[in-house]
């Protein structure tokens, strides 16, 4: 056999596969009198029933070819045969349930959970022995934002009852891609990227879960060390067979990018079955029996329960996360002036705890309940504060998740910071050390070779020196608390004086920097 050749004739048949399958199932529809439901055929007298315990329960949409034609196949199938499901209909709400666990009850209880499989399964379990569980991120960018946040703290909360968290890093499948959410494929990264991603990532995971090779404690695995080494062929004969086009097709990462008539490619087809192995791998490496991810990654994590139970007969289960937004519809992660970072390296710690301190009012008790360790009693009493006290919320809310990440020392700094900020007048460069620095020669300062526009955008005050000006004209400039009044202005000793060695820059009452004048 010739891999590559292989590979093009696998890749042909997908392609087929692809355009042919909506016209085939319409072709079906007509034909048998059955109704269509995505690319899937129904019978409209044989409802079938969803078994996702969760908020809201979400049909899984699988479909299996057999002597009655195409038919869905929902996971109360699936899970009967795991010997799983809850009752007749396999429908457990959380909302409704009331969890044995300790874990569960604080899942349920701060607004981590959106769905699993098996909840009274998974709960017998969590409250009978300590579980290992994994959570797994590629290594797509130099660190994580704070759309991510909710995960980590779920393992945090995992881990401080008693069970034991593996953080998995997507050294293989970064090369290849998670279609899930992505109207394109990623950018291709090497190897070199690749691992300097890893190693932010792993970076932010230690300030929030304990690390080591005790009991209970977590471990870093990186899904490289099993991926790269797979051969093809074998891979193939091993586990191709429990993987149907049909019902791959029927997952929203690949579902809609054909709607939408966007590529999708034959390597990011793979990502599902190469994330459903790293499940199989785990559990036979670390004896990992549960999954963790955000609600996007329901279709891959039930792929990785279905191919353990098949090939191993190991009963494991999946929970997800919902995606957090915030109150007006936008996504948790990204500010107007780019992606709040985990990373100091990426954003100044007063940036971050900034960040949080602008939080709007109807997001205040949710966002304390997830991304904080308060007792709840003291979330409900700040949530209750009217008017602008509710700002007193928003600084505890500031603190917590500030100390969490960078420390209680950071956070006294970015405090003395935040007065001097809010003072009038000037403050030392020694309180303004979390804020982000931008440095001019001494040279150009003396020769007037820069305006207030050019550092206003350095420091990232504005994104355009244009919207630098206008910002200037409408007011809103500021050099150590003084209104800037000339858009153009000039930075050089006449304008600053000839003994200035930095100064501060602000950008309305919100976004502050500070230049450094530097020899040269």
């Amino acid at each position: 056999l010739n891999p590559p050749r292989l590979m093009r004739a696998w890749s042909a048949v997908v392609s087929l596969a692809v355009v042919m399958a909506p016209r085939l199932v319409g072709a079906f529809s007509r034909v048998m009198g059955h109704r269509c439901v995505g690319f899937s055929l129904v019978p409209a007298c044989r409802p079938c029933p969803a078994v996702v315990a969760g908020a809201g329960s979400v049909p899984v949409r699988a479909l299996a070819l057999g002597t009655g034609g195409l038919r869905q196949r929902g996971q109360r199938q699936a899970a009967a045969a795991e010997g799983e499901g809850d009752g007749e209909t396999g429908v457990v709400s959380i909302d409704d349930y009331e969890p044995k666990s300790e874990f569960l009850k604080i899942m349920k209880e701060r607004g981590f959970f959106n769905q699993c499989t098996d909840l009274k399964g998974l709960d017998a379990k969590l409250a009978s022995e300590s579980v290992v569980a994994y959570l797994g991120f590629d290594a797509t960018a130099p660190s994580l934002h704070v759309g991510s946040l909710l995960q980590i703290m779920l393992l945090r909360h995992f881990q401080k009852c008693g069970h034991t968290p593996l953080v998995l890093v997507g050294g293989g499948t970064t090369k290849i891609g998670d279609p899930s959410g992505k109207d394109e494929s990623r950018k291709m990264l090497d190897e070199a990227a690749i691992a300097a991603n890893a190693a932010g990532i792993s970076s932010v995971f230690q300030k929030f879960v304990e690390f080591g090779d005790g009991p209970g404690q977590a471990k870093l695995v990186n899904n490289d060390d099993w991926l790269s080494s797979l051969k093809y062929l074998e891979f193939l004969r091993d586990f191709g067979t429990q993987f149907t086009i049909n019902r791959m097709m029927t997952y929203d990462s690949v579902r809609l990018r054909l709607e939408r008539e966007q590529p999708l490619t034959f390597l990011e087809f793979n990502y599902m079955i190469l994330q459903a192995y790293d499940f199989l791998e785990l559990s036979r490496r670390q004896g990992c029996s549960l999954q963790f991810g955000g609600s996007d990654q329901w279709g891959n994590i039930v792929n990785g329960i279905e191919l353990t139970r098949k090939v191993d007969q190991k009963q494991v289960f999946g929970m997800t996360a919902p995606l957090i937004t915030t109150s007006d519809g936008k996504k948790m992660g990204k500010s107007a002036d780019g992606a709040i970072w985990l990373n100091p390296d990426l954003l100044s710690p007063y940036d971050y705890w900034q960040f949080w301190r602008n939080t709007a009012d109807a997001d205040v008790e949710r966002f304390l309940k997830i991304f904080t360790e308060l007792p709840l009693e003291q979330v409900s009493e700040l949530a209750a504060l009217q008017g602008a006290a509710i700002n007193d919320a928003k600084v505890v809310l500031a603190d917590e998740c500030t100390r969490m990440l960078h420390g209680e020392e950071c956070l006294a700094g970015i405090k003395e910071t935040a007065k001097s900020v809010f003072a009038s007048g000037g403050a030392s460069a020694e309180n303004m050390s979390d804020l982000p620095r931008h440095e001019i020669s001494r040279t150009d300062f003396e020769q007037g070779a820069l305006q207030i526009a050019d550092v206003m955008t350095a420091l990232g005050l504005a994104k355009s020196k244009a919207e630098a000006r206008r910002l200037i004209k409408g007011g809103g400039g500021r050099i150590n608390g003084e209104k800037i009044e000339d858009e153009f202005l000039v930075l050089s000793p006449a304008a600053l004086g000839a003994e200035v060695s930095d100064f501060r820059v602000s950008s309305g009452k919100k976004k502050h920097g500070i230049v450094e004048i530097v020899e040269g």
